[in-house]
């Protein structure tokens, strides 16, 4: 059994992200997998002269601390002008400022959704991209398209048998690979 931490990177109180990483948490099993608010750790924005001032906040430290336990991550980004939102960029701007390699050895399930088509892929692609500098092994990846036309909120199910078997594909190849 691995120890697996689930958040998206949104800070909205209706984060559709974070229903996505509720629904994927609810389809894995043998695992002992803990959701966290991103929220709940508050920071300010980045900055040099913030650091430097006023060293590191300690829920940056306690986050940090709690993906260090963690043997993989479930991450479902958000999307904002076709990349990550602000909240997220900051989150790891201070992760990666205490640690440049505060991924390392773990192993992500990356994920994106939108309310458009294309289910947030340029933030995926994006994220695909700069985790690995920081250490992270991408083991699986899934964009889920309309959001809001294929997810049911109020049974917390995806109502597209497609993108479902799709998903249950990727989530079978995570829980393997881990």
């Amino acid at each position: 059994m691995k120890k697996i931490i689930a958040f998206a990177g949104s800070n909205s109180s209706t984060s559709i992200n974070h229903k996505l990483v509720e629904f994927v948490v609810s389809e894995i099993k043998g695992h002992d997998i803990r959701i966290i608010n991103l929220v709940n750790y508050a920071m300010p924005m980045y900055s040099e002269d913030e650091e430097k001032n006023n060293g590191f906040p300690g829920m940056v430290m306690g986050l940090k601390q709690e993906i260090s336990e963690a043997d993989a991550l479930i991450i479902s980004v958000n999307e904002h002008n076709g990349s990550w939102g602000a909240f997220f960029k900051n989150v790891i701007d201070w992760l990666s400022r205490l640690d440049r390699n505060f991924l390392e050895g773990k192993k992500i399930l990356l994920m994106s959704t939108s309310p458009g088509k294309r289910g947030g892929l340029s933030s995926l692609e994006f994220a695909k991209n700069v985790f690995p500098r920081f250490g992270a092994e991408i083991v699986e990846s899934f964009s889920f398209p309309s959001f809001y036309d294929n997810f049911s909120i109020e049974s917390n199910t995806v109502t597209d048998e497609t993108l479902l078997l799709g998903l249950n594909e990727v989530l079978s190849t995570f829980a393997h690979q881990i």
